[in-house]
Order: structure tokens, then sequence, then C-alpha cells
């Protein structure tokens, strides 16, 4: 988990992160959710990563629908439980062509990167 992080937090803070296990083994099933704290940094990894090697594996990185972050735990800290009952990202109100933003504007749209992670 620290090496996925590691890697990953050269285009912005993590917040969260879950690497998805085998229920039964505990092993990594070779993938995992990441949530980043602004939607920037979520563009910048999945431009940056998709399709690169790691550790000689081509892996791949892309925004998801909606951020899975763990199962509930009593180990869970605040910006986990956070993220569990609000979500991953910002909503924001539909779009309309009478309030399009100017292109420097920082809009964040409720999208996360996830799959892709060793």
């Amino acid at each position: 988990e620290g090496d996925v992080i590691c890697v990953f937090s050269q285009y912005g803070e993590v917040v969260n992160i879950n690497l998805v296990r085998d229920k039964k083994t505990g092993k990594s099933k070779g993938f995992c959710f990441l949530c980043y704290e602004d939607q920037r940094s979520t563009i910048l990894a999945v431009d940056n990563f998709n399709g690169i090697k790691i550790k000689g594996r081509t892996i791949r990185v892309d925004h998801v629908a909606n951020y899975r972050p763990p199962k509930e735990s009593e180990d869970w800290d605040e910006v986990t439980r956070a993220l569990h009952a609000k979500g991953c990202g910002v909503k924001t109100p539909p779009h309309t062509s009478s309030d399009s933003p100017s292109e420097d504007e920082d809009v964040p749209v409720k999208k996360q990167k996830g799959e892709g992670c060793s």
C-alpha cells in the first residue's frame, strides 16, 4: 500500500486508498481504488500513468464513476468515514451552456482514478 501511495503522490495528495484483497486469502487482487484530494491530481495521474510499466507490469489507470472506500471497520480514520458517507470528489451541478466556465477555472467533477495498482 505504501508503494502505491508513494508512486501516485507524484501528482497530488492521496487522501484514501482501497487495495482490493481476496476475502479468503487476504492477498491483493492486483488492483485498487485511490482517491485524490482534488480533480486536477486525478486527471494528471490518469494521463501520465495509464499504460506505463511498473516493475515489469503494464498498469491501467482510469476514472471510476463511484469511489469505493474499504469496507467499514473500527480502524477507519475520519477521512475514510467521510468518504464512505459522501463519496470522493465534489458533486457539481449539471452543466448548462449559459454558465460555461473559462478554461482557467478549476471545476471539480465527481471522477476518481482507480484500477491499476499492483
